[in-house]
């Protein structure tokens, strides 16, 4: 089985309705400006809130924070899908400015895409142009080039995406420069797992060594930035290791597909299930890798991939983008805009966006906060729940138990090792965080810059 039924609703049979759908948005949007509070943003949804440093990022980031709601909100109006109450451009000129005043201390300014400054500015310029800005957002995406995280979240794929995004805005080269930068160094990072056969990279996040696949912690992540402005000489590599990967490492059974959260680990996580969700399983491969070329091999794995996000149906997480319905949604949506995938090509495929759920969520449910980019439900079980600490060799050994088998610090011992279990578990409870070192001066492993110490 590719999937836990018990994670997922089954769908209903009422037809979609555009009116009723815009209606929910334009309410949703309505609570969301009502909620707005010119000094303290919006507040922190209940279901967002995980007890630690992560949360002092909130109240202004992209992932869950004013900068994600800002955006949304400016989305939504530039396509005419609502006529909002209130002019942000005086807001989003400020939150940066905010963003490092409440920053420091456990929760220090860090300048990746989701939590840290480079979506704060991201957004500010979208709304509010400013050149002050425009050459930290350079600064930060270039600092930030070799953050061994290697991933979407804080590390350079993350800051690649804003050069790109940069760069399609403003035409400016030095965009291109910076996300060339990152990439090099990126392609350097990029091995070949003599066991599993296939090129992959390595995460060291949260004190913690893993090797994950989906686009929030992992491999595909790195390849939707990197796919932003490949060179041509790029180009073809680039898509012949991506599909050689996910054909590897997928599971696949009576035409359908999922990937496990971890390269080499078992699909089920104990205590977990099967993860159906964009930040792990088949929607955020399919929606990461739909970027690439058209090519007969890679265009099956996605579309059966596809296919098993469309039969496990809408996720019971919630409504979010990271590990919800609507990261799920984006699966058909990537397919179609990418491979033209609708109505007679698939049988899953973008014929089925026309189809309601059982049941649709209420502007209550999604209410000020729900209308934020990122969680939908709280972040550990996406971002810190699933890695595996000690060097490469006992991630390795662990691969058959699956990501659930963490082992919380690590043994005894030198080098990377010992470097990795801080006894002050600050790597646990801290953001990776500053170049050169901890923010506590304690392990040295926190993942902002160059190699842990």
């Amino acid at each position: 089985m590719l999937h836990d039924a018990t994670q997922h609703e089954e769908l209903g049979a009422e037809p979609w309705d555009e009116g009723r759908v815009r209606a929910a948005i334009r309410q949703i949007v309505a609570e969301t400006e009502e909620a707005f509070d010119p000094d303290l943003w919006w507040p922190l949804h209940p279901s967002d809130e995980d007890g630690t440093a992560f949360d002092l990022y909130a109240t202004h980031a992209l992932y869950v924070g004013a900068a994600g709601v800002l955006w949304a909100l400016h989305r939504l109006a530039t396509a005419d899908v609502v006529q909002l109450s209130h002019d942000y451009t005086s807001a989003a000129a400020r939150l940066h400015e905010d963003y490092l005043r409440h920053t420091g201390g456990e929760a220090p300014a860090v300048p990746g895409l989701w939590a840290g400054e480079a979506g704060v500015l991201l957004v500010a310029d979208l709304l509010a142009p400013d050149p002050r800005r425009r050459a930290r957002l350079d600064a930060v995406i270039r600092e930030n080039a070799r953050n061994v995280t290697r991933e979407l979240m804080w590390g350079s794929p993350g800051t690649m995406l804003a050069a790109a995004e940069m760069h399609a805005r403003t035409g400016d080269e030095r965009w291109r420069d910076a996300w060339a930068e990152s990439a090099d160094w990126l392609w350097d990072e990029w091995r070949l797992d003599d066991e599993l056969g296939c090129f992959l990279w390595t995460q060291q996040l949260y004190g913690k060594i893993a090797t994950y696949l989906g686009p929030a912690h992992g491999f595909a992540g790195n390849v939707l930035a990197l796919a932003r402005l490949v060179t041509a000489e790029r180009r073809d590599l680039l898509a012949e290791r991506a599909t050689d990967t996910i054909r590897r490492l997928a599971f696949r059974e009576d035409g359908l597909a999922n990937w496990g959260p971890v390269a080499g680990s078992a699909l089920e996580v104990p205590g977990q299930g099967i993860r159906v969700q964009w930040c792990h399983g088949a929607p955020g491969i399919v929606t990461s890798l739909a970027t690439l070329p058209s090519e007969p091999e890679l265009d099956g794995l996605l579309v059966a991939g596809g296919e098993l996000t469309w039969a496990a149906g809408p996720h019971g997480k919630g409504q979010g983008l990271c590990h919800g319905t609507a990261g799920n949604g984006y699966a058909f949506l990537a397919l179609y805009a990418a491979r033209g995938i609708r109505s007679g090509s698939s049988g899953h495929g973008h014929s089925q966006l026309t189809r309601s759920h059982r049941s649709s969520p209420s502007a209550s449910d999604m209410g000020a906060a729900g209308s934020r980019c990122g969680r939908a439900i709280s972040g550990p079980q996406c971002s810190r729940s699933s890695a595996s600490t000690g060097s490469r060799d006992s991630l390795r050994s662990t691969r058959g138990d699956g990501p659930g088998s963490v082992r919380r610090g690590a043994r005894a011992g030198t080098g990377e090792e010992a470097a990795l279990g801080c006894a002050r578990r600050a790597c646990e409870r801290v953001p990776p965080a500053r170049a050169g070192g901890c923010p506590q001066d304690s392990c040295g492993a926190c993942v902002r810059g160059g190699d842990p110490r």
